[in-house]
């Protein structure tokens, strides 16, 4: 990997302000990546890749330029602040840039732990990847075929640094695991999948277990039926809550406000959802997928919450978004890290009892998504409930609603949590979505 050579960065800081900037951020980036994907217990693609990259950006006053290069030598490095100067030498004067306040720099940070090196071992790889899909093909005679068993790894390396004398670094890492599976009776064929991720490879699920999830998926889809058009309410698994959630992020973040293109325009302070509802942002969980000790412009992450009893207690902002609202950077240049919706309490299985009739969501498609009203509409398949257990999938259909209302009409939060991602999120309900079916 690059070595964060503090000497470096500081000399060619002191090169570009000797050249007219009167700010300047370096940004640097390496990783390391390996990808297998096995089908009928043959390699059917083996990928590596390495990756490296410094942005520069420099600042004549109110002026920006941007330049980038792959070619870490000294000579070409300072060839980049040359040609960011050029740009910003004929850029439009914008009051609102600059890099962030020296203050709201983490000069000093936690190790997250987010870095667990290995070998980047091909054959490894390619066994996990057979016993996923032997696994699965196994579990069942209706599984015909799998459609893919996909092993990956990346380490990656993160260097920011700028003339307000700030320089940070950490490394991470990224495993996963994952199995496609296609199942077939008398009605058509059927597709699902498992996946496994985590920051340390010896912490994947074992192979043949994503294997097995897969195949039991992708047998509960056959034989969907269609339903008539109504109202319902509805539970969404984990991995699809992330997503009604990720749109209130979209909605109340810098770039939307400002622009006026949200249906949360001034919610700060606002209750937004049920009393029951916070969202807690942990940017310094150990181990977690969206951990970071600082954001993408270096300024200091810290835990928040973002809603607390339903109402918006944080926007998330950049330094350039912040500045266009007139507030202050919220540590969230490049997203949220880590947020942590809070649960009522109940297992899937209660869930599924306090639905009682309704439609269980398990996928969903299309992007039927409209950030400025709030609309929604989106492909979906899943099952019907009726008195509280699984009744028959469904396919198909259309479910739709505005958020403002889906949010605030959401019932319950379960505590089958998901952890596969930055967004950990149990079951949900929403009561009262419109179903578009036959």
């Amino acid at each position: 990997m690059f070595n964060p050579d503090q000497n470096l960065f500081q000399d060619l800081i002191q090169y570009g302000k000797k050249q007219g900037a009167t700010e300047i951020g370096i940004g640097c980036g390496e990783h390391i990546g390996l990808s297998v994907t096995v089908r009928n217990q043959a390699p059917e693609t083996l990928e590596y890749n390495r990756d490296k990259n410094v942005g520069i950006t420099v600042y004549i006053n109110k002026k920006k330029g941007v330049a980038s290069t792959n070619d870490l030598r000294y000579a070409s490095l300072k060839h980049a602040i040359d040609s960011a100067l050029a740009v910003a030498k004929y850029a439009e004067e914008d009051t609102f840039s600059g890099l962030p306040e020296k203050e709201m720099l983490a000069y000093d940070y936690p190790d997250l732990k987010l870095s667990y090196p290995w070998e980047m071992d091909s054959e490894f790889g390619i066994e996990q990847a057979k016993q996923a899909e032997s696994a699965g093909l196994a579990h069942d005679k209706k599984i015909k075929q799998c459609d893919g068993a996909t092993f990956s790894a990346s380490q990656s390396l993160s260097i920011l640094a700028n003339s307000h004398g700030f320089i940070g670094h950490f490394p991470s890492s990224y495993y996963s695991l994952s199995c496609v599976m296609i199942a077939e009776d008398q009605s058509g064929m059927e597709r699902d999948y498992d996946y496994t991720c985590h920051r340390d490879v010896h912490q994947l699920a074992r192979a043949s277990l994503i294997g097995q999830m897969a195949a039991q998926k992708t047998l509960s889809r056959l034989s969907p039926q269609k339903l008539p058009s109504k109202k319902a309410d509805i539970m969404l698994i984990p991995s699809i809550a992330r997503g009604i959630f990720s749109h209130c992020f979209s909605a109340i973040s810098g770039g939307s406000l400002f622009r006026k293109t949200s249906f949360l325009l001034d919610s700060l302070g606002k209750k937004i959802f049920p009393d029951f509802l916070t969202i807690h942002e942990n940017p310094h969980l150990i181990h977690g997928l969206g951990s970071a000790p600082f954001d993408g412009e270096g300024v200091q992450t810290k835990s928040k919450n973002i809603i607390e009893s339903g109402k918006v207690q944080s926007y998330i902002l950049s330094t350039y978004s912040a500045k266009k609202l007139g507030m202050k950077s919220t540590g969230n240049a490049g997203g949220i890290h880590n947020a942590v919706v809070s649960s009522t309490g109940e297992s899937f299985e209660a869930l599924l009892k306090k639905l009682n009739r309704g439609l269980l969501v398990t996928e969903l498609m299309g992007q039927g998504v409209n950030l400025v009203t709030g609309d929604y509409s989106r492909g979906a398949s899943g099952f019907w409930v009726e008195n509280g257990e699984i009744a028959f999938p469904v396919a198909e259909i259309t479910i739709a609603g505005n958020l403002k209302e889906m949010f605030q009409n959401i019932a319950a939060i379960g505590n089958d949590i998901d952890y596969r991602s930055a967004l950990h999120t149990g079951s949900m309900i929403i009561e009262g979505m419109t179903i578009a079916g036959s």
